[in-house]
């Protein structure tokens, strides 16, 4: 054999061998934090608020969110701790919701109240931050990822007691 073909077949060799050993496992799916932020919030008689929380998976697979634990600021006023039960697979970079109730406090309570009286035009920023727990579709241990969510909330024209 000369040296030329040699090299060559060394060369398709190698080539072959990296083919098989890039072709013995699934591509791993990059993961990153999911967003979390309020869809709806809705003021209940008694004080209680039935607050939807909206979980967006931004990760290029799939994923399993068990819980969120964090807390819900409301303007700049005390938080009130968030404790949601999720239990739903979501697809890659799609989003879905979950709910709960919980009780503002009273400084929370009276600053959505005046937001309902400013009407359609007032608004209300707000904060979530915590951590939600989740299992990507190619492993096999859940993940904790740190989450912040800031944005405004709205009345919403014609539904009372209710704001986005």
């Amino acid at each position: 054999m000369t040296p030329i073909i040699r090299t060559h077949a060394v060369r398709a060799a190698t080539l072959a061998a990296l083919t098989l050993l890039a072709a013995c496992g699934p591509a791993k799916k990059s993961v990153f934090p999911p967003s979390l932020s309020l869809q709806e919030v809705h003021a209940k008689p008694g004080g209680t608020w039935h607050v939807t929380l909206r979980v967006r998976n931004n990760s290029y697979g799939g994923m399993a969110f068990d819980r969120f634990q964090g807390t819900l600021t409301v303007g700049q006023l005390g938080g009130v701790l968030l404790d949601a039960k999720i239990d739903q697979d979501i697809p890659s970079f799609a989003a879905d919701v979950t709910q709960l109730d919980i009780l503002p406090t009273p400084d929370m309570a009276r600053a959505l109240a005046a937001l309902a009286a400013k009407g359609s035009a007032g608004t209300l920023p707000y904060t979530i931050e915590g951590r939600i727990t989740g299992t990507p579709e190619q492993e096999d241990k859940p993940r904790s990822f740190e989450v912040h969510g800031k944005d405004w909330l709205s009345p919403v024209p014609g539904i009372a007691d209710t704001y986005r």
